[in-house]
């Protein structure tokens, strides 16, 4: 049985650097995003402070796995840009994240195996200067119970450890409990178990 991934790989917050190459100044950013909403917010800001810059070209990558990514050239020869940058979040295996090159051209073309170098290297330098964190693929569940049958649930809670975000303790009770993926059903299990408790998979 193939054991099921329940963790990724992103960054902490916002990281810089700085990359040149025969005259050429890039200046690359990286930023750990959510949503598409998020990376169009980071993009207009470099656009406006670096108006006069020749390309801002990015790569990200959305989803615990990645499944959501995208590559932009920003008018440098096809796949010169956008691909080298995307290659380093691909390979190093990061994900909710966003890279952003800001390239001053210096007067000296690079050519196409000259800009893909640079591009992967500014994007590995930024990825160096940012802090990787794990982060685990977690399921939201809500319960509903009876006050009879709070032993039976705490009892499951001790055992099974997960997250807490809300509760609420009255005739009728409710938690909203976050738990790792991989132990998931098991613990949904547990809880489906509890006599009268009403159980939902939260989005």
């Amino acid at each position: 049985m193939v054991e099921q991934k329940d963790s990724y790989l992103t960054i902490e917050g916002q990281a810089e650097a700085i990359f040149k190459e025969r005259s050429s100044k890039f200046l690359c950013y990286a930023y750990h995003v959510e949503s598409e909403e998020e990376i169009t917010a980071c993009l207009e800001p470099l656009r406006k402070r670096y108006y006069d810059a020749t390309h801002h070209c990015y790569a990200w990558r959305l989803g615990p796995f990645g499944e959501r990514f995208r590559a932009n050239d920003d008018g440098e020869p096809s796949s010169t840009a956008g691909k080298p940058i995307l290659g380093q979040l691909l390979s190093r295996e990061i994900t909710n994240c966003l890279i952003v090159v800001v390239r001053y051209f210096g007067g000296t073309k690079l050519g196409v195996p000259g800009l893909i170098a640079a591009y992967k290297e500014s994007a590995a330098a930024v990825l160096d200067a940012a802090k990787v964190v794990e982060r685990t693929v977690d399921r939201r569940i809500r319960i509903e119970f009876s006050y009879i049958a709070m032993n039976d649930v705490m009892r499951i809670i001790k055992e099974d450890q997960p997250t807490i975000e809300e509760q609420t303790f009255d005739n009728l009770c409710s938690m909203t409990l976050s738990i790792r993926e991989s132990k998931a059903d098991a613990v949904e299990g547990r809880l489906r178990k509890v006599e009268g408790a009403i159980v939902e998979v939260l989005e």
